[in-house]
């Protein structure tokens, strides 16, 4: 079993992604399910073979401990890591080939609080990787593509697990501004041209200080360009994660 985590901050898509690759995967004959991780969800663009709304309800958490939306929130991040032996019990139980597990909207419920990587580490001992999702429109701004570098660079710290990286609603955006992002992801004179032309002062010196000291950790951000309406780039993710889980290399 190979256990996939979409994360992202809110909108990137996770949810769409989710759903749309493991439509493809099924379609080319794979065992793969998906597992929804957000108690927050009110609706969702695909049915969860696996639903952590089902033993947490945001609802019943806020009538009970009188807490608005935003407390219910956090509780229910907290309470999702005492469920998660049902969760392991019930993905040994489907044992597919891939659990596509889509996680929280809110980035900071899942990945930066004391819940998130006990859940990560807890719901299975299969392999692992991470696809952190960048939004492109939100990307195209060079500081913007920085904010979500810093991020992703967080997420791994916290979860210390393999993690590849996508470019999502490609479709949105024309060739040229897709491509411009593309380039920022491999090239980091690139991004620190662009972040030189669009920046002034602390905030240009401050964000290509930190450019450069993510840099230093030799962690490689080259992006995927994916669209969950088209399935364009699916086949290169798909590659991505069969390098990390059946070839080995780790991709940070």
């Amino acid at each position: 079993m190979y256990l996939t985590f979409f994360v992202g901050t809110a909108g990137s898509g996770k949810s769409l992604l989710t759903g749309a690759f493991n439509e493809w995967l099924v379609s080319k004959k794979q065992d793969s399910i998906t597992v929804n991780l957000d108690p927050g969800a009110t609706s969702l663009p695909y049915r969860p073979d696996i639903d952590i709304r089902e033993s947490v309800v945001l609802s019943e958490i806020m009538e009970k401990y009188e807490l608005g939306p935003n407390g219910a929130l956090l509780m229910a991040a907290d309470l999702m890591a005492s469920k998660i032996d049902d969760v392991r019990e019930e993905l040994e139980r489907q044992n597919p080939s891939y659990a596509l597990i889509d996680t929280p909207g809110q980035l900071e419920l899942f990945a930066f609080r004391a819940s998130g990587p006990y859940i990560a580490s807890e719901i299975s001992k299969e392999p692992k990787a991470v696809v952190y999702l960048f939004d492109a429109s939100f990307s195209s701004d060079p500081a913007n593509y920085a904010s979500n570098v810093f991020l992703a660079t967080a997420v791994y710290l916290k979860l210390l697990l393999p993690q590849t990286y996508v470019l999502t609603k490609v479709d949105l955006l024309p060739k040229e501004v897709v491509d411009e992002i593309l380039t920022w992801s491999e090239d980091q004179d690139a991004l620190l041209s662009a972040l030189d032309a669009k920046l002034e002062h602390e905030r240009r010196l401050i964000s290509k200080d930190l450019i450069q000291s993510i840099d230093s950790l030799e962690l490689a951000f080259e992006l995927t360009p994916v669209s969950a309406k088209t399935n364009d780039g699916f086949i290169d993710l798909h590659a991505q994660l069969t390098r990390i889980f059946q070839g080995g290399d780790e991709i940070v």
